[in-house]
């Protein structure tokens, strides 16, 4: 049902991105360019602030480069996350003349909030693939292992944004919070640092977020240029799945509801 009512209204998606870039970047003098501008300034603070005290003891640092590498392929890659779980939150606050339209199917919202975020991540993420090719850090064949990897972190993220943006029509304490609590997360993931710099008491509490294989699989293609850990991956994929469902559910549980309380 979800599948068919995107596809049905596959025209109307195309062009809501569409606008939705030229209106984010309209009247700016440097336009799509802030997309890059922001991720990158985020990199560049981090980079300055924790290279001499981590790069030391980064794994795979046998290059000047591997530090930043290590950085873009977490921080690009949690801004996707993020920005997919901010997106979903407010979705159906922010577009409640949309919701009460009885011939507008709401699940086009998630569809688009994902969209938007995918799209941003896609200008971003090709720009460091550029750079990686420039300085011959490309990972080659393990490239591939990229897909299954953002698939995993997409749908955990859509599952769990859905779910959260649509308590958060009844409960607006939520976006608040969720906010707060993705401030926590960034810091329990290994992004910025190595696991391996951790002590053990944390680096045990580290591996139960399950966005910590995810971020390894990615610096181990993208700074170490090799496969993946697939096993690691089977716990954040299970977990994926599972917000996947609790998303879906309550979205279809309530998407009547939605409306009314709007």
């Amino acid at each position: 049902m979800f599948v068919l009512n995107l596809w049905r209204y596959r025209d109307f998606l195309r062009g809501a991105v569409q606008r939705e870039l030229q209106a984010r970047y309209r009247g700016s003098l440097l336009g799509m360019a802030w997309a890059l501008l922001n991720p990158l300034a985020m990199i560049a603070v981090y980079a300055v602030i924790f290279s001499q005290v981590v790069s030391v003891k980064l794994p795979r640092s046998d290059s000047s480069f591997a530090y930043s590498i290590h950085l873009c392929a977490g921080v690009l890659t949690w801004g996707l996350f993020a920005q997919i779980i901010d997106r979903s939150l407010v979705m159906f606050v922010h577009n409640a003349h949309l919701v009460k339209k009885i011939n507008f199917p709401r699940v086009c919202l998630p569809a688009l909030a994902v969209l938007n975020s995918i799209v941003d991540f896609a200008i971003i993420f090709s720009v460091f693939i550029v750079f990686l090719l420039l300085i011959g850090r490309f990972p080659g064949l393990p490239s591939l292992a990229l897909a299954p990897l953002i698939g995993i972190l997409a749908l955990f993220a859509t599952g769990l944004g859905v779910a959260l943006g649509t308590a958060n029509v009844f409960f607006r304490d939520v976006e608040q919070m969720a906010r707060v609590i993705l401030q926590f997360w960034f810091w329990l993931t290994p992004i910025i640092y190595p696991l391996s710099i951790l002590p053990e008491s944390i680096g045990r509490v580290a591996a139960w977020n399950p966005l910590t294989p995810v971020m390894i699989g990615f610096q181990d293609v993208l700074v170490g240029g090799q496969w993946p850990d697939w096993a690691s991956l089977a716990y954040p994929g299970v977990i994926a799945l599972a917000c996947a469902a609790l998303g879906a559910g309550l979205f279809r549980r309530h998407a009547a509801d939605i409306a009314d309380e709007l």
